[in-house]
């Protein structure tokens, strides 16, 4: 194996990241629905698991143990998927995914509280920005719209949140996996999870409306997801090959950048200056998270 070879995995992981987070909400701003797009990203999912797992002849790990732990990795892995598409139909891109982005302060925290795990300075600098950037991010208008308007407003900010919620649940449970499960059967258990919650997108979804089946829709769909799932794969070697301290921070903080950067430039926007803070905070408060010791820097990632 090259040595180097973890730095190939964790580029190709930011690249494919940004790239997907960028485009992601486009299908459903051209009709194709957010519940199929997920769809969408739980059948791209069998692709690198089939991969990985013909690599160890198919062995998945399946007591007790391994399919509970398993269960809880892929449906918060999943469950924050299905939020985060409904999300990007309700605010910008470019401010939801430095939120999420954030995950790792509850890997931390919890860690912390049911581990035993300590964190060092700049995990505690990280956690305190974290926080101070949220209010930022949000698109309080006090009045804006009337009643009607003021029952939605920052809908999508609270998604953005219960998905950082989720997926920091899921490095945690990924924390507690390390220790007896290979990452193939990691793996494998998110893609299985987000396969049993496709029925209920499905059943989510408003057929009775027109879906656009266009280019646009589960065609960019599709190859959007597919960078998903395979840079998910990719981080998982990245992890088990190089330092966690060299990759989260190419990761957990370059692939939210890049999304940011890349939705502000297609959208052609410029959000204001306390929206443009909150961003500077989130990215730095990311980065200070995942510049942790390996043990702890090592959950935050693959969803």
């Amino acid at each position: 194996m090259n040595p180097r070879s973890w730095l190939t995995y964790a580029l190709f992981t930011t690249l494919a990241w940004g790239v997907w987070g960028a485009f992601s909400d486009i299908p459903a701003q051209h009709g194709f629905p957010d519940t199929l797009t997920y769809v969408v990203w739980s059948l791209t999912m069998v692709l690198p698991a089939a991969w990985t797992l013909r690599r160890v002849r198919w062995r998945v790990r399946h007591d007790a143990r391994s399919l509970g732990l398993g269960m809880a990795i892929g449906f918060t892995g999943a469950g924050g998927q299905l939020i985060l598409f409904h999300a990007l139909t309700l605010g910008p891109t470019y401010l939801i995914f430095p939120i999420i982005s954030l995950s790792p302060v509850i890997t931390i925290v919890l860690s912390f509280l049911l581990l035993g795990e300590r964190t060092g300075r700049l995990g505690l600098a990280g956690i305190v920005l974290a926080v101070a950037s949220l209010p930022f991010l949000n698109d309080w208008a006090p009045g804006a719209g009337g009643a009607a308007g003021a029952s939605t407003l920052g809908l999508w900010f609270l998604l953005a949140v219960g998905i950082l919620v989720a997926w920091g649940l899921q490095g945690y449970f990924i924390k507690l996996a390390h220790a007896t499960m290979d990452t193939e059967s990691i793996f494998f258990y998110m893609m299985l999870t987000g396969l049993m919650l496709a029925p209920a997108a499905l059943w989510l979804t408003d057929f009775h409306r027109a879906i656009y089946l266009g280019l646009s829709g589960p065609y960019l769909a599709a190859a959007t997801q597919i960078l998903n799932a395979v840079g998910a794969l990719t981080l998982v070697y990245a992890l088990r090959e190089g330092k966690a301290i060299v990759v989260s921070p190419l990761t957990n903080a370059g692939a939210p950048l890049l999304t940011a950067l890349i939705a502000m430039g297609v959208a052609g926007t410029m959000p204001g200056p306390y929206k443009i803070a909150g961003i500077a905070l989130s990215f730095v408060a990311s980065l200070l998270l995942a510049l942790q010791p390996e043990e702890v820097g090592a959950a935050a990632g693959a969803r």
